[in-house]
């Protein structure tokens, strides 16, 4: 009986031993031992305004609980880029005039329906009357290029020409157009052990591209670009960083080439928070052409964003963990540069903003 007792307690051992040396990639996440100064934040140094934000329906939205949320992370203004168009941008500025009409800025998208040789003409009147109803700017969603086809079943590729009059339209009347193209590159790479974007593939498998599906990362960046060297008098905003913040010296190349182009860091603070010395040069260098970005709104996850920008605090976690399973650094950026990014370069590229809650 005490034998086979002893080989109970023995097999346990073995079976407890074995699936420790099991575990798999997304269950292994150990606590860090490190110890060193930590100094989370959760509320911005200095006031901001968050150029990507998402507030569907937003003239049904209860603006001053969503301003009271916003105090409390020192938030100045919020850019909605869900405004949509027509009717919607009318109920939107009538609840924002009405309650917060200096906390909110709405900015227009696009219709694709019946995209034809006339599209360009007809969608670009409908942008100006948006923009007479209050829009500030103009939103361009990931499915062009992706996912809009024209009327005949093609691909509308984003250097379309005939998208041309809606750019030449945001250059006349002075807004900016805040574009997201594509998606990060692993998303086209194969899933594999060396894919970077593995476990993130692993739990959203939709979102895993081929060249064909509808066509390479390559070739919708450079017709992104095309689109930028075209309209030189246009203000593009690249979203996420044009999806070239894990390349900081080749973004600075495209900033150089392309002056009308801004960039903004959505999404993409676990790739800076990553390479801290690489990051200061970026913003050292480009300071009056990023803009500062969050995409989901989500409050608690802008304290990370906060503990990047204004810390020098070492080795702590990103919120998702399939987007970045590393650890990251404070930049601890300098006051002015800080400034720029939260609030000056927004001001100078988005018309019609209250500036009087902004320091100088």
């Amino acid at each position: 009986m005490k034998k086979t007792f002893l080989s109970a307690v023995a097999i346990s051992l073995l079976a407890t031993s074995l699936s420790a040396q099991t575990v798999t990639f997304e269950e292994y996440d150990p606590p860090s031992s490190l110890v060193v100064p930590e100094n989370p934040v959760q509320r911005a140094k200095f006031p901001f305004i968050d150029v990507h934000s998402h507030q569907w329906r937003m003239g049904e939205r209860d603006l001053n609980a969503l301003a009271a949320e916003m105090d409390a992370l020192n938030m100045g203004l919020m850019v909605n880029l869900s405004g949509g168009s027509g009717k919607a941008i009318a109920d939107a500025m009538t609840n924002i005039r009405a309650n917060q009409p200096d906390r909110f800025v709405v900015f227009a998208n696009l219709n694709f329906s019946n995209f034809d040789e006339n599209w360009g003409e007809r969608a670009a009147a409908q942008l100006e009357r948006d923009v007479e109803q209050g829009a500030s700017g103009l939103k361009i969603f990931k499915n062009l290029g992706l996912s809009v086809n024209d009327t005949d079943g093609n691909r509308v590729a984003v250097d379309d020409p005939r998208l041309d009059p809606v750019w030449a339209k945001c250059a006349e009347l002075g807004i900016p157009v805040l574009i997201h193209t594509a998606d990060p590159k692993q998303f086209w790479e194969p899933f594999d052990a060396n894919n970077e974007r593995w476990l993130e593939l692993k739990t959203h498998p939709r979102r895993k591209r081929e060249d064909d599906d509808p066509a390479p990362f390559k070739t919708l960046i450079q017709e992104q670009h095309n689109v930028f060297k075209k309209h030189k008098k246009t203000t593009f905003i690249a979203a996420h960083m044009g999806w070239f913040a894990n390349d900081l010296a080749h973004l600075g190349e495209l900033l150089d080439a392309m002056p009308n182009m801004i960039v903004e860091i959505g999404a993409v603070i676990a790739e800076l928070g990553r390479q801290p010395k690489m990051a200061n040069w970026f913003f050292e260098k480009y300071q009056d052409r990023v803009v500062f970005g969050k995409d989901a709104y989500n409050p608690e996850e802008y304290y990370t964003y906060f503990r990047v920008l204004e810390t020098e605090d070492e080795y702590f976690p990103y919120y998702k963990r399939y987007h970045a399973f590393w650890r990251m650094y404070g930049l601890g950026l300098p006051d002015e540069i800080l400034k720029k990014l939260y609030y000056k370069n927004a001001l100078r590229i988005i018309p019609g903003l209250d500036k009087s809650m902004f320091p100088n």
